[in-house]
This record gives structure tokens, C-alpha cells and sequence, in this order.
């Protein structure tokens, strides 16, 4: 099953620096928090797309330009707390509402975006001397003055598994999860861990269980905050469900045709059960 619903189609060129076609109409997304301003004219649910937007009526800050898409250049920005835009066809929504709404590469380039936006806006000083941070010209990094501390926008790996014996997988819940809702096993890479040693480590602290057979699947970025999703599928090896309380409050073997609530298509989790539900496919190693 293909994942690349989580990829750019279009001809795409990232930058730092816009060129010389700068006050032509460009892609903005703007945020306010994790809400991106869409346009909903013309029966349409599109980022803004406009050559000055300042005429929104809205103080932008944290501004970047990220490049063009298919010859349009795209930009990101924040809306200042309580800002709201002059015209009633402009509106800030969920990002994670507009899924089936947006384009799929604008839908795509909008994660880029809000993750750039956050880490320009948490990182204004140095946290090691206190300092202005400034953006440098020569790569995606904030410098410090001062002492020369860099920040880069942070990525946080993340693994996810599909745990699978005799025709059923494995789901958990954690819980912040609502009522009735399960998904697939994950949690953060830890330093000096590979990728298959968090797998093993991660089934076996949050559910009790050992796995074997561990093969790549795909990866999403996630960006709630900053996450990079590495998923994997794998076979159920021994052990008896043992949640630990805290991660995971229960979990269960489900067969495909009895399914309790689970993430849609949006995220990785969401492809990869609706993998599992078809019957799956050779996965390579």
C-alpha cells in the first residue's frame, strides 16, 4: 500500500532566500496557534494566496519564506494572539480538520510549515547564554550572536509498530485517548537507541509482549509537535499482555472484521490498520 498521500507531488523547491520574483502572488500559511487561515471562496478550502498580506488586516510575525511549488512561491507566518482577518471567507481552522479539504501538496507543505513557524518562535534567545538568537542565511539554522550556539528545527523520531499474529493486531490505548478509541503502539526513540532497538524496548515496556520479524513499513511527519513517524510492521514472538499503566492503560488482539475505534487515514496508524484490514502485502525488510 502506498503512503504517499504524506508526500509532495508537485515540483517542489525549497529555499531560504526568495529570489527575484519576489512581490508576485505566493502561498501563505499563516497560523495562530495550530489553527492554519484558509480561504473558502469560490466553493475552494485553500491556504492564502495572495501578493501582500498585509491587506488581511492581521500583524504577521515569525515569517519565512520555504520555497516554491510548481513555480509559486510559498511562505509561512503567525498571526499574533487575537488576530483575526478583515474579510468573512477567511477562517482559521484545525489542521488536523482539513485532511480531505486542502490540496494534498498544500495539505503536506502546511506540516513544513507550522513546524518552521514553531521553532522560530521558541527559540528568539539562546538557551545557553541568554542572547538574541538571528536567523542565518546560509542554511534553515538560528544562531546565537553571543557565543554561537545553534538551533536547528528540531525533530523528534518517533517509532510505530503494527504488532500482527494469526490474523489479528495488536491495539492500545493510552490515556488521553477518548473513550473507546485505540491505535497502534508508539513512542519516542531514545539517544544511542537504533530504530529496531526502540521497537523491541517499546512493545515491551508499554505491553508486556516481545516481537520478532521486524520489517519497514513508511514514515509521516507529525507535527503535534515536531515528530518524524518510523513505522514498522511485526509478528507477535511471546509473552501475555501485560499494559503498564502509565503509556498504555489497555490493549487487545483485534481481528480485522471487529475493530474498535481507530485513527483515520490522516495519520500513519490510520494507513497502516486500513493495510492490515485488506489483508496486507509483502512488506520489504
Amino acid at each position: 500500500m502506498s503512503i504517499a498521500d504524506f508526500e509532495i507531488k508537485g515540483q517542489f523547491t525549497p529555499g531560504l532566500a526568495l529570489p527575484d520574483s519576489a512581490g508576485q502572488i505566493a502561498w501563505w500559511f499563516i497560523f495562530r496557534g495550530r489553527q492554519l487561515l484558509v480561504d473558502r471562496r469560490e466553493n475552494q478550502w485553500l491556504p492564502v494566496r495572495t501578493q501582500k498580506p498585509h491587506l488581511l488586516g492581521m500583524e504577521l510575525r515569525h515569517s519565512h519564506y520555504l520555497g516554491h511549488l510548481d513555480g509559486i512561491p510559498v511562505h509561512c507566518a503567525e498571526a499574533v494572539e487575537g488576530a483575526d482577518p478583515l474579510a468573512q471567507d477567511f477562517v482559521f481552522m484545525d489542521l488536523r480538520t482539513l485532511h480531505e479539504r486542502l490540496p494534498n501538496d498544500l495539505f503536506v507543505l502546511s506540516w513544513r510549515a507550522v513546524q518552521i513557524v514553531d521553532w522560530d518562535r521558541n527559540h528568539q534567545y539562546c538557551g545557553r547564554c541568554g542572547s538574541a538568537m538571528l536567523i542565518s542565511s546560509r542554511d534553515r539554522v538560528k544562531e546565537c550572536a553571543a557565543c554561537g550556539n545553534k538551533n536547528f528545527p528540531r525533530i523528534s523520531p518517533a517509532v510505530m509498530v503494527l504488532v500482527q499474529r494469526s490474523g489479528e493486531l495488536l491495539l492500545a490505548r493510552g490515556p488521553n485517548f477518548p473513550a473507546g478509541f485505540f491505535s497502534l503502539v508508539a513512542g519516542f526513540v531514545e539517544p544511542g537507541e537504533t530504530l529496531e532497538t526502540c521497537v523491541h524496548r517499546e512493545i515491551k515496556e508499554e505491553i508486556g509482549i516481545t516481537v520478532t520479524n521486524i520489517r519497514y513499513f513508511g514514515s509521516q511527519p507529525w507535527p503535534f509537535p515536531d515528530s518524524l513517524m518510523i513505522s514498522f510492521i511485526a509478528d507477535y514472538a511471546g509473552g501475555e499482555i501485560q499494559v503498564d499503566g502509565q503509556e498504555i492503560i489497555e490493549a487487545a488482539w483485534y481481528r480485522p472484521d471487529d475493530l474498535p475505534q481507530i485513527p483515520g487515514v490522516v495519520s500513519l496508524a490510520g494507513k497502516m490498520i486500513l493495510w492490515f484490514i485488506r489483508g496486507g502485502s509483502q512488506v520489504s525488510a
